[in-house]
């Protein structure tokens, strides 16, 4: 997605020892990170711009993803390497502790972020991780997945995005699914397509969350979860993560993506959740 954003933005990179990273700050006040993978930066612009007028709002894309580019563009791209990328994001800003929403991918980023560099975040918000490791059927739907990812790469596009949305428990009208995988996406979106399938899925959603770590760790861990995700795949992983915390999930409004069908109403949920910290 392409930023729409109306708040005064700076943009600029920073280099890694693998490549450089595309960031964007916006507002002033108390450090919030929003992350995602695979989405890039632009998704978030809307409640970026909503939270910049009382806080300092950064967001990035992801490793291998559009404007962050990797010297080795065949490298994987795992929670841990992202949770590191968010990290020294965060200390080159030298505005933390942050607060750090995850969303999907993205969550799994800030839950490996709070294992790994609790220093650089005083609450992580993990917003439907998919974390299918956590679910009795794991083994099935990893099964599923690599048959997903088989089919992409014969060239069947528009197959493995039904085999995606079948394995996320998701339904939507016939149209809205040829219009997302029946076309042939720009370059740039092909490519990031592309990178998501071969180097992100499988080491996001297999990923282990430490969770005694996680329970006993100095970072606010919240389990974030869409009012209208019933049933969906991320759903049933954000409760088991939850459950394994000894926490309850913490709603927000709408669903998987809430933050861009209804960035007004997510934000206002968002300062709530960052107010009880």
């Amino acid at each position: 997605m392409s930023s729409t954003s109306t708040a005064p933005v700076t943009t600029a990179t920073l280099a890694v020892p693998d490549g450089r990273l595309h960031y964007e700050v916006r507002g002033r006040g108390r450090l919030v990170a929003l992350v995602a993978a695979p989405m890039d930066a632009g998704a978030f612009a809307p409640l970026a711009d909503l939270l910049a007028a009382d806080h300092t709002v950064l967001t990035t894309d992801p490793r291998g993803i559009n404007r962050s580019l990797l010297h080795d563009p065949h490298q994987d791209s795992t929670p841990q390497l992202r949770a590191d990328d968010v990290a020294r994001l965060i200390a080159h800003l030298d505005a933390g502790p942050a607060a750090v929403l995850g969303s999907s991918g993205g969550a799994v980023t800030v839950l490996a972020l709070a294992q790994a560099h609790p220093d650089r975040a005083h609450t992580v918000i993990a917003h439907e991780p998919p974390l299918i490791g956590l679910l009795d059927d794991r083994e099935d739907r990893f099964a599923r997945e690599d048959a997903m990812i088989t089919t992409y790469l014969a060239g069947d596009r528009l197959g493995a995005g039904r085999q995606f949305l079948a394995n996320a428990n998701i339904e939507l009208p016939e149209p809205v699914v040829l219009g997302m995988f029946g076309g042939e996406p720009a370059p740039q979106a092909a490519a990031d397509e592309h990178f998501q399938y071969v180097h992100m899925i499988r080491g996001t959603t297999r990923f282990q969350p430490d969770v005694t770590a996680l329970r006993k760790g100095p970072t606010r861990v919240v389990v974030g979860l869409g009012e209208e995700s019933t049933g969906q795949v991320c759903d049933l992983t954000s409760r088991a993560l939850a459950e394994a915390l000894g926490t309850a999930p913490t709603m927000f409004p709408g669903g998987h993506i809430g933050f861009v069908e209804d960035p007004k109403r997510f934000a206002d949920r968002l300062r709530e959740v960052l107010a009880e910290g």
